[in-house]
């Protein structure tokens, strides 16, 4: 990397380049961190409104009012039939107004910042109507939030699951670069059933950890561990698969890709309809998001909604594999592997021995076919 970008500069000049693509890229990333949590607002949420009489239509002229574009509503006729909405993760949550009440349907599994937000609107309308109630005698409104699937009590906010998902990212590139970068698994298939292995043995450990020792998921052991693999495998066999076409480089690629767009990106924090426009389409175009979503919707949700997230990681570990198979059996390649079968240590010694004057130059034609 430094002979490639750096050589040939005087020591003031790439102290110049250091210290500007460096900075450059921390500021980049804080950038890309920051700036959708700074931006978080609901934009087309799907909620539901229970619409079976006058107070429930009055309730969803104020919603679009007081949030003009922040929601996309679906009426039902019963709270029974949101109910079943919020279970099958059509809606995040659903408003019910009857005379003396006002009901919040929310459900904190899908994401706490949503349901935290529809209590705050539900806050909101009963204090409103409280105001027209004192204004004609009449007796207060209540309000009342009912959770329709909860978190587990040992994770009643949703930390550990948040907290998870930046180390499954990286971890799932060091996966990728060990076993395409130090211990370079060859042919193809070998290194494909070796990330395979391994992703299915770290989704394991993961969900030991988030179950058994910290109680942060539900009991589906089978699911969840299937979603948690799913996910590893989808961002090691991208990473890999860059690895294998342009060799090191890709680590880089995909590292700023997976780590700096996919997690920031992903909503696992918030929920994609809380983030700007195209954030929240990039994020779960990726596998972090993708994988957020489908640990979502195995593990509370009995899989509902999960196809869309499942069909975008069975599509990073086909063009992940697809990778893997045209960089080590193309004719173009751009790897950093050999192409004669010798073994990779003997390659890399008489390269580094041509480069210190230590082989003759007669011999360096033969060198040069060789590395």
């Amino acid at each position: 990397m430094s002979k490639l970008m750096l050589a040939g500069h005087p020591p003031w000049r790439q102290l110049l380049i250091v210290s500007t693509a460096l900075p450059a890229i921390i500021v980049v990333a804080v950038l890309a961190f920051a700036w959708p949590a700074a931006r978080i607002q609901p934009r087309d949420l799907p909620i539901g409104v229970v619409d079976s009489n006058p107070e429930g239509r009055t309730l969803i002229e104020h919603l679009e009012t007081a949030h003009p574009g922040g929601f996309e509503m679906h009426r039902y006729a019963d709270a029974t039939l949101a109910r079943d909405a919020i279970a099958h993760r059509r809606v995040y949550g659903a408003f019910e107004r009857t005379p003396g009440q006002v009901t919040v349907l929310d459900a904190t599994a899908a994401s706490p910042a949503v349901a935290q937000l529809l209590t705050a609107i539900g806050t909101e309308l009963a204090g409103a109507a409280n105001v027209q109630a004192a204004a004609h005698d009449q007796p207060r409104v209540r309000l009342t939030i009912r959770d329709v699937v909860p978190l587990p009590s040992a994770d009643s906010r949703g930390l550990v699951f948040s907290a998870s998902l930046l180390p499954l990212t990286i971890c799932s590139v060091i996966i990728a670069a060990g076993i395409g970068v130090l211990v370079k698994f060859r042919p193809a298939w070998r290194q494909v059933v070796a990330l395979t292995v391994v992703s299915a043995v770290a989704g394991a450990g993961a969900y030991l950890v988030s179950q058994t020792f910290l109680g942060a998921l539900p009991d589906y052991g089978v699911a969840v561990w299937a979603s948690l693999t799913l996910t590893i495998l989808a961002l090691s066999a991208a990473t890999a698969g860059l690895i294998a076409l342009v060799g090191t480089a890709g680590l880089g690629i995909s590292a700023g890709l997976m780590v700096f767009v996919g997690n920031p990106f992903s909503g696992a924090n918030s929920a994609p309809q809380l983030l700007p426009v195209p954030v929240d389409r990039i994020g779960q175009l990726l596998p972090p998001g993708a994988g957020a979503n489908l640990l979502r919707s195995t593990a509370y949700f009995d899989g509902s909604g999960a196809t869309t997230h499942l069909a975008v990681l069975l599509t990073w570990i086909t063009l992940g594999f697809a990778g893997i198979v045209i960089g080590h059996h193309s004719s173009i390649r751009f790897a950093a592997h050999p192409a004669d079968g010798a073994p990779d240590g003997q390659n890399e010694r008489s390269c580094t021995l041509s480069d210190i004057g230590l082989i003759p130059d007669r011999d360096l034609e033969t060198e040069r076919s060789i590395c």
